[in-house]
Parts: C-alpha cells; sequence; structure tokens
C-alpha cells in the first residue's frame, strides 16, 4: 500500500493523458487490494452472528437431528447461537429456494441433499433454484441407508415374507414415504418393481410425521432413514426387515440387507449435505467446510448409519 501511495504521489500532478491513465489505474488497483484485504477480514471474524441452519424435513426427522447435533458442536466451537429451521415442503424445495434467494454472507445456510441435488432437478420441470448455480457446496454430512419396516400388527417377519403378503393383497397395504419422489418414495418404487408387488403410496411432509402413523397403524410399511427409526425399533414398536445398504448397518447387525433377504444387487443409500448460498466468499465456505467436515461430521459420536 506504501508503494501504491508513493506512486500516486508521483503521478499526481502530471498533465499528460498517459499520467492521467496511470493514476486511474492505481486508484482501480489499491480499490482492489483494500477490497480483498476486507474480505479477508470479514471471513477471519466469521461468525458474529448466530447462523441459521435451514433443514429440508420437518423436527424429529434424520435430517433434523443431524442439523441440531452439527448446530451444537458449531455453537460449542465458535460460541454463536445455531438456529435450525425446519421448512418442509414440495421435497424440499421450499428450503432450498429460501437458502439460494439469502443473503450471501454465511450466516444462512441449507441442510439439502439427494433429495434437494440429486432428485428434484430431474423430477420438477420448473426448479424454483438451480442446484449448481444457485449453491456453494460445503460438505456432505453423512451417508443415509434405509430400513424397511412394518408395524408388528403385520404379520411378516421377512421381506420374503412382505413381499408374499403383498402378491396376496395387491394395493392392500399402504406405505408411508416422507413426501413425492424423496428416496424413501423412489426406494420403496424400485422395491415394488423389482418385487414384482403393488402398495399404495401415501406421502407426508417429513420422515416424523410419516411416523407417527407407521407407530399407529394407519400405514403398514416404510423405507425411512436408520437414526429416526432406530429407538422405536430397539423398543419393539416397529420390526425392521431389511437395509437397503451393500452390507449391514452397525446399528442393526442383526437386521439381513434387502438384497441378501430377497432382491439381489438392491441398494439405496441416500445422502446429506451442507450448502451455502452462491457468492458466500470462498473463505467462509472453507471455515464452515473444515469445521463441519473435520471436527464434527468425523466424530463417532454423531455416526447415524
Amino acid at each position: 500500500m506504501r508503494e501504491l501511495c508513493r506512486s500516486l504521489g508521483t503521478l499526481r500532478n502530471s498533465k499528460s493523458s498517459s499520467g492521467r491513465s496511470r493514476i486511474c489505474f492505481f486508484i482501480l488497483l489499491a480499490a482492489t487490494f483494500m477490497f480483498s484485504e476486507n474480505k479477508d477480514v470479514w471471513a477471519q471474524a466469521y461468525p458474529e452472528k448466530p447462523i441459521h441452519i435451514v433443514a429440508i424435513f420437518p423436527a424429529g426427522g434424520t435430517a433434523d437431528i443431524l442439523a441440531r447435533t452439527i448446530g451444537d458442536k458449531l455453537h460449542q466451537s465458535w460460541g454463536q447461537p445455531v438456529i435450525v429451521e425446519n421448512r418442509p415442503g414440495a421435497s424440499g424445495n421450499i428450503a432450498a429456494e429460501a437458502v439460494a434467494k439469502s443473503a450471501p454472507d454465511g450466516y444462512t445456510i441449507l441442510l439439502g441433499g439427494l433429495t434437494t441435488h440429486g432428485i428434484n432437478p430431474s423430477l420438477y420441470r420448473h426448479l424454483p433454484y438451480d442446484p449448481i448455480r444457485d449453491f456453494a457446496p460445503i460438505t456432505v454430512a453423512a451417508a443415509t441407508p434405509l430400513v424397511l419396516e412394518v408395524n408388528p400388527s403385520v404379520p411378516v417377519h421377512s421381506v420374503r415374507d412382505l413381499i408374499a403378503l403383498a402378491k396376496s393383497k395387491p394395493g392392500e397395504l399402504n406405505y408411508a414415504s416422507f413426501g413425492n419422489g424423496t428416496s424413501g418414495h423412489l426406494c420403496t418404487v424400485l422395491f415394488s418393481s423389482l418385487a414384482g408387488i403393488e402398495m399404495t403410496h401415501v406421502p407426508y411432509k417429513g420422515s416424523a410425521p410419516a411416523m407417527t402413523d407407521l407407530l399407529s397403524g394407519r400405514v403398514q410399511v416404510m423405507f425411512d432413514a436408520i437414526p429416526a427409526s432406530l429407538p422405536h425399533v430397539k423398543a419393539g414398536k416397529l420390526r425392521a426387515l431389511a437395509v437397503t445398504s451393500a452390507e449391514r448397518s452397525p446399528a442393526l447387525p442383526d437386521v439381513p440387507t434387502v438384497a441378501e433377504a430377497a432382491l439381489p444387487g438392491f441398494e439405496v443409500v441416500g445422502w446429506l449435505g451442507f450448502f451455502a448460498p452462491a457468492g458466500v466468499p470462498s473463505s467462509i465456505v472453507h471455515k464452515l467446510s473444515v469445521e463441519i467436515g473435520n471436527e464434527v461430521v468425523k466424530a463417532a459420536a454423531i455416526r447415524i448409519d
């Protein structure tokens, strides 16, 4: 900066057009340099106020559990409040649009994933956001295999039992999902197609309300993420038939995979990740990525598989 100021002083009294051009050039260069310095200062000071995590599903589901767990870790590390906002609906499009249109300052981030950035772009003709142009990816937060589960009133104890029952009663079994076009919905469609069965789809605005009706027996079957289902399975309120990963889940070691139980090659694994709106300084995105990726997601205490 001192060299720039000396150069400006030397050229200030020049009457030639080339001198004036040099003055303009150095002024622009100095302004650019100062702006870059300010951006670095902002990144170093981040965060200076509460951070909002916008989750695509309602409270009580896996996305909500993950958002609140990570939010608590960020609060412990940075000393700033982290507020989780649940904005369910339209398979995550409502939450994704809200974050895409928010200020690019790093204080509003999205917990989205396979639904918002993998499925919806091919499912909806007109999305209210562009999954690539409108976001700066921060980090993948979790891989989420699903568990095939039934209400205990359903007289089945294996995947083959469920397939046989569904074949004997076409369309009479109701299956819940956490929304049209979500991984749970499409997983059941794939399962039904490969098994040659027909069940009736009942979509909900998230895992938690779907779980409520599954527990009450209003619906009989659901593919849901393991973390939200695990307490109910362990309590005997739900019967787990299989998991959708290629290998058995450490959380349910006695539950077979769908592939080994009945449908060889079957595998469905969703994912959740954090995104900032496009335009957030890369240094802030990097800071979020390091904090979430290295210090939080890899912590054994919050494994969700």
